[in-house]
């Protein structure tokens, strides 16, 4: 559940793409462009990460928690207590994506 879909499992765009359209044909959802995968998570914010240390702000840090519930966001934190603009790949997982597509059976 905690495998990380980029980095520990290998999966590349192709593959994000792919999820989407099983998940959505499995489930009958559709799910819009950019809610489970975004492209770009802050667009170079200056608010939300800070570029010279590569390190996300706080403001960041609860961007991602509101933006998505289903991930376990805390766990992003690297040994200093800081998330890394570099770990973010690691916010999608398979445990992510199953506390997802509970959260949208749920509002059905």
């Amino acid at each position: 559940m905690e495998s990380a879909l980029q980095g520990d499992l290998g999966a590349e765009s192709i593959d994000f793409l792919d999820i989407v359209f099983r998940l959505e044909r499995e489930f009958g959802i559709r799910i819009p462009r950019g809610e489970l995968f975004p492209e770009s998570i802050f667009q170079g914010d200056p608010d939300y990460v800070d570029t010279y240390t590569s390190k996300i702000t706080d403001k960041g840090v609860q961007y991602l928690t509101e933006t998505f519930p289903w991930a376990n966001v805390p766990a992003l934190a690297a040994k200093d207590g800081h998330i890394h603009t570099s770990n973010l790949s690691d916010l999608f997982t398979v445990e992510s994506l199953v506390n997802y597509i509970e959260s949208r059976l749920q509002k059905r």
